[in-house]
């Protein structure tokens, strides 16, 4: 087996483009075409274009596609209308969180989960053992999709102008299936930006025509092509999750402040139930770290790993860390004990390298766009 790195439909554009390409979860994927900060800043004020190629869709059909789903899954996704999507996770027997998940609805019978890249290949593998004794078929369908997503306050009107799908109509979280730029595309109107936006699933070979479609439409709006390292500075700043990061097998959905995504009341048993109901009276009972937000007080910047301390003894650990181009100053994600997790607890640091600088704790999200 080869160890060179997927490539993406896009990966000549993004060359010719001048990218500064990297290693992700196995595929080359553009890290940045100029700036960071002014790619980053593009998706704040006007738009951004990103290959997100690298996500694994996974196709779920059958009469008991939805049932599979639910029990699969710790979320109610027999309960959600067709053209609609869901934010979910899949779990261990133990409750340790091995991936979070969109779910698109596509039809009575017809689901699309959408993995991280770094997972695809675990939650392709959980969903098909899962499917045991099920009436419903799991189809890795990686190969048959490149993903696309416009991002920014300006994506809608760029959008506009390339398709007469009725954006205006697609709530947040729902999907339709359109013609953008004669390019046929279920478009999505989904994002990890903290922004207004659209993730349009297309055919690989209809990628580049779709791309430079983008391109040209938005170019009087200011959009740009945009790499991984502003992804995860927007994605830092508006609180979302990363796998790997804030997620982990050792934690479980309660662990990561995400128990709202664990549906009890849905019917029937599911992976990891008995040990998330438990997860969920400990939680009660006894809160565990919570995932604050850290704002630096001075210039250093904080990464994953470092310890957040306070009067002296370890209090949590910084999952994500990174300097904010919205916001001006480093920030953090990071669990802490439930004791200084309370926005504007005072005397919490980072240990940067044997220094504690001084952090204050805020609640998440960092930034949250104006409606």
């Amino acid at each position: 087996m080869s160890n060179a790195p997927r490539l993406t439909a896009l990966d000549a554009l993004h060359r010719s483009l001048g990218a500064t390409m990297t290693d992700f979860a196995g595929w080359d994927m553009p890290l940045r075409y100029a700036s960071e900060r002014d790619e980053h800043n593009a998706v704040r004020t006007k738009a951004g274009l990103f290959d997100l190629s690298h996500m694994g869709e996974i196709t779920v059909t059958g009469p008991q596609a939805a049932a599979l789903l639910d029990y699969a899954l710790v979320g109610n996704i027999g309960g959600v209308a067709t053209g609609r999507a869901r934010y979910t996770m899949i779990c261990q027997e133990d409750g340790g969180i091995l991936d979070d998940l969109i779910v698109y609805r596509l039809g009575d019978t017809e689901y699309m989960v959408v993995a991280n890249a770094s997972n695809a290949q675990i939650v392709l593998d959980a969903l098909t053992e899962r499917a045991e004794g099920f009436d419903a078929a799991v189809r890795d369908d990686r190969d048959a999709y490149a993903l696309i997503a416009v991002q920014g306050p300006e994506s809608p009107g760029i959008l506009k102008s390339l398709t007469d799908a009725d954006l205006d109509g697609l709530k947040y979280y729902a999907g339709l299936p359109g013609t953008v730029a004669g390019v046929p595309a279920l478009i999505a109107r989904t994002g990890y930006t903290g922004e207004d936006g659209f993730e349009l699933f297309v055919e690989p070979r209809h990628a580049e025509t779709l791309w430079k479609a983008l391109t040209e439409a938005g170019a009087p709006a200011g959009l740009v092509p945009c790499g991984l390292s502003c992804r995860d500075t927007l994605r830092l700043e508006a609180g979302m999750p990363l796998y790997g990061h804030e997620l982990t097998t050792s934690l479980t959905p309660f662990d990561a402040g995400l128990g709202r995504v664990v549906k009890f009341e849905k019917e029937g048993d599911f992976v990891g139930r008995k040990a998330l109901e438990a997860a969920a009276e400990r939680a009660a009972a006894n809160p565990p770290r919570k995932l604050v937000g850290l704002v630096a007080q001075g210039r250093r910047v904080p990464r994953a790993g470092m310890a957040v301390v306070a009067g002296g003894e370890v209090v949590g650990e910084v999952t994500s860390g990174a300097p904010s181009p919205t916001l001006g100053k480093p920030l953090a994600i990071a669990y802490v004990d439930a004791a200084h997790a309370a926005p504007g607890t005072e005397g919490v640091g980072v240990d940067i390298r044997g220094t504690h600088e001084p952090y204050e704790v805020v609640a998440l999200p960092f930034y949250k766009r104006q409606k």
